[in-house]
């Protein structure tokens, strides 16, 4: 079990109300969610800036797909 402290069970006990969940532990998984897809988003700008620097830098196709060819999601068999 996980203590929560007053103030944040009245946090949540008013999310619960709001958002019509009716377990303490979904508001909770609600919250992490978010902050997963927060985290996920963060990880995508960091590599769309790599990229951009990488763009500026070379200016050569050749060298930028070099770079990325490590991190595709399509893996040439």
């Amino acid at each position: 079990p996980v203590m929560i402290k007053k103030k944040y069970n009245e946090i949540i006990e008013h999310l619960k109300k709001d958002l019509g969940i009716r377990k303490k532990i979904d508001v909770i998984r609600a919250g992490l969610r978010l902050l997963e897809k927060d985290a996920e988003r963060l990880n995508r700008i960091k590599r769309w800036k790599h990229a951009t620097k990488l763009v500026v830098k070379y200016g050569d196709e050749a060298q930028i797909n070099k770079e990325f060819r490590q991190h595709s999601r399509l893996k040439s068999t």
